[in-house]
Parts: C-alpha cells; structure tokens; sequence
C-alpha cells in the first residue's frame, strides 16, 4: 500500500466517524432484547437496616459473567447471567465475626429499557431500577445511546 491509499482510508474512516455523529440516536432498545453493558442506579431500603442506598450502584452483563457493586464500593457480587429465562442474579458470600455465612444477593429482570432489582442482606431488602449510563463516552460516540 502506498502513503496516499493510506491516506484516503483515513479520510473514509474520518469522514463516517463524522457521519455517525450526526444521525439521530437510536431508540433505546429493550433491556430484554440488549441486556448487555453496563447499567446504573439508587437502592432504596424496603426494610431493614445498613442498606447501601447513599451511591451509585453498578451492574455489569456480559454474555458469560455479570457483576453487582452496591453503593460503587468495595463489595462485588459475581453472577452468570440467563438471556434466553431472563435471569440475572449475582450472589457474594461472606463470613461474619461467628464464623457463619453471611449471604449478599442481588436479582433482576428486564422491564422495557431497564432493570428492575432486589438487593438483600441478612439485615437489609431494597430495591433498585437500572438504567443505562447516559454519559458514556465511547457509547455516545459510537452512538449507542
């Protein structure tokens, strides 16, 4: 390959990197449908006490692994999620001070373009929606949004 076919490749890519820009957004699709990515939202305490409800909290679907942080902290919660049943659940299991397991669940589903979730502790239920982050760089430059 010669310097100019070089260069009109870098133009083409420039020149629809710049198209892709302008089209309109897509349509949100559905969470069923699209279910992976990453995804954002608020617990909020259904009862109970300690419920992580004062930040962000994360999820993550891949088609082979899913992930849960409450509150964005040091917590994970590790799953493997089920497109075809509609399955998403992520579970990490601690051990507390008597040395008896302390469980940590999470459960979703898709409803519309969100993920409706129960988060759960021994001493805590709340719920979540999720949505998807509407500032992602590379997503809104590749106009996934």
């Amino acid at each position: 390959m010669n310097a100019r076919h070089l260069q009109l490749c870098g133009y083409a890519a420039l020149l629809g990197m710049g198209l892709a820009a302008l089209s309109p957004a897509r349509a949100a699709t559905s969470a069923a449908n699209d279910p992976y990515g990453d995804w954002t939202g608020m617990l909020v305490t259904d009862k109970g006490r300690d419920c992580p409800t004062e930040g962000l909290s994360y999820m993550q679907i891949q088609p082979k692994r899913m992930i849960f942080v409450p509150q964005m902290g040091n917590l994970v919660l590790h799953g493997v999620p089920n497109k075809e049943r509609q399955h998403y659940h992520a579970q990490l299991i601690l051990t507390d001070a008597r040395k008896q397991p302390l469980p940590i669940v999470f459960e979703a589903h898709p409803i519309d373009d969100t993920f409706e979730g129960v988060y759960g502790t021994p001493t805590c239920r709340a719920h979540i929606i999720l949505r998807r982050p509407e500032n992602h760089p590379l997503d809104n430059f590749l106009n996934r949004n």
